[in-house]
């Protein structure tokens, strides 16, 4: 089969592009390389795809490019691409979110409809649960976002969903659940606590330390996406892709420390606007519905990221 995987250079895609190449698929690799952060580490990340036969990269942006011809002759669309983070989707910056995460979405699910695509599965954020009136949350539980990403990936889901119901569009929407791993953001918090570790340089920490977050090995939240892209599910499911537990952001700090053999110097912040004060899913429905659960421990993730960022030095 022929996958279209979008945001390809990024954390996610430039992982699942490999893993759909090992099967023996053809990957169609898509990226507008936004300046986000650092086009090199994306280059990074493309470094194993460039010589694998089967794989295709084309440099294009989704609000713009012409999608009939991107799509042509692909079977499933796995659907990355986003602009990512809560702290820049404020303000002036929520237009770019706006453009980068519904618009996008929407072109694309219209030319996916167009081509007759057998599977679309988006890549959606536990962000859309805000602070939750109970933990685990679930599938069902009402979605209220507490940042202007959340709703940016919460509207692109229902797009997700409205195609499903109106026109038989068979999509799938995975809430990832604060992934971490080899080849991270620079922005996101175990990145940057692993190299202030490794610097002895202060981490920036927002608030106490008491955000509890559960975290999911970005191992993990590939092999979720090729199952959701091959197995027989209802059209317009939705699917809680995490660990399934929960953990307190001080414990975190201390067993970076502990993997990298030196304690993390810290350097306290104000909470920022459209931080949640927790996330924790249930992961009953992927194991339901895909026979999908998790099986890297967070102990075995951080080493593995580790030695990630020990080797890029």
């Amino acid at each position: 089969m022929t996958h279209l995987v979008t945001g390809v250079a990024g954390f996610i895609g430039s992982q699942l592009a490999e893993a759909l190449l090992d099967e023996g698929h053809d990957v169609v690799g898509v990226d507008a390389f936004t300046p986000y952060y650092d086009r090199a580490q994306k280059d990074a990340n493309l470094a194993a795809l460039h010589d694998r036969r089967g794989f295709r990269l084309v440099e294009a942006d989704l609000r713009d490019a012409d999608l009939d011809a991107l799509l042509d002759g692909v079977d499933v669309v796995y659907h990355q691409a986003a602009q990512p983070g809560v702290r820049l989707s404020w303000s002036e910056g929520f237009a770019t979110y706006d453009s980068c995460n519904v618009l996008a979405t929407q072109r694309l699910l219209e030319a996916s409809l167009q081509a007759g695509l057998g599977r679309f599965v988006y890549a959606s954020s536990s962000s859309v649960y805000g602070n939750a009136d109970h933990y685990p949350v679930t599938e069902a539980d009402l979605p209220r976002p507490h940042s202007p990403y959340g709703v940016t990936k919460l509207a692109a889901e229902h797009l997700c969903g409205l195609y499903a119901a109106n026109h038989g569009l068979s999509t799938v929407a995975l809430r990832y659940f604060t992934v971490y791993g080899p080849r991270q953001r620079p922005d996101m918090a175990f990145h940057k606590l692993i190299e202030a570790a490794l610097d002895q340089q202060p981490f920036p920490l927002y608030g106490d330390g008491s955000h509890v977050r559960d975290f999911t090995f970005v191992g993990d939240v590939v092999r979720a996406n090729v199952l959701a892209g091959r197995t027989d599910i209802p059209s317009g499911t939705v699917v809680n892709v995490c660990a399934g537990g929960s953990t307190v952001m001080r414990d975190v700090i201390d067993a970076v420390g502990e993997a990298v053999g030196s304690p993390v110097p810290v350097e306290r912040h104000p909470e920022q606007p459209g931080d949640v004060q927790r996330t924790g899913g249930s992961n009953d429905a992927a194991r339901r519905l895909l026979g999908w659960l998790p099986q890297t421990s967070l102990t075995e993730g951080i080493a593995a990221q580790v030695a990630w960022h020990r080797g890029r030095r």
